[in-house]
């Protein structure tokens, strides 16, 4: 699908281990034409940790996209009110994050753009990555849903003998699960194998 005529929102979130597969996911996000404006958690935009540096992948998603990230809530705001975006895509969404949008916590840059994109009733694309998915986390996905406008790239475990709660999304997944977003419909099945 053609998304040139479409502004989409990509927010990553601190799963630092999947950060390499968001920057490869949204690299074919681009591909299809649409215009990217990347956003990332405070967390997310300025630690380093054992899976890279903070300026790589800064850099990586700005060069990627041609937007400067916007990443305090100062910045994200403004998403709601002047109806920046046509879809806004949460991934890697972390444990913390599913916990927050599920109870309407907005205090982050993260979440405060979720909940300004939701006002304006267009979708939120959610793409889990967390390793308590199938215990402390499941009541927050199951709350999500059941929500209008939420939509979650296909997920399912990712190590069931050393992480058997841990869940995380198909990455590959995420264009067809925004463009079924775009249709309000949840791109399926929902849960990988």
């Amino acid at each position: 699908m053609n998304l040139s005529d479409k502004t989409i929102g990509f927010a990553m979130c601190g799963s630092f281990c999947t950060f390499k597969n968001a920057i490869s996911a949204v690299k074919k996000l681009k591909e299809t034409g649409a215009h990217i404006i990347p956003i990332m958690s405070e967390t997310a935009y300025s630690t380093d940790t054992r899976f890279g540096a903070c300026v790589d992948f800064r850099h990586q998603l700005e060069e990627i996209t041609g937007e400067k990230i916007l990443h305090t809530v100062f910045e994200t705001e403004p998403i709601g009110p002047k109806k920046l975006l046509d879809a806004l895509v949460i991934l890697p969404c972390t444990g913390n994050t599913l916990a927050k949008l599920s109870n309407s916590v907005a205090d982050s840059s993260v979440t405060l753009a979720a909940k300004a994109h939701l006002r304006n009733k267009r979708p939120l694309i959610l793409g889990v990555s967390t390793n308590d998915g199938l215990c402390g986390a499941a009541e927050n996905i199951g709350r999500l849903l059941a929500r209008k406008h939420c939509f979650f790239i296909p997920f399912g475990q990712d190590d069931c003998i050393h992480k058997p709660n841990s869940l995380i999304a198909d990455f590959t997944k995420l264009n067809e699960t925004v463009e079924a977003a775009l249709l309000n419909k949840q791109f399926q099945p929902i849960l990988a194998v």
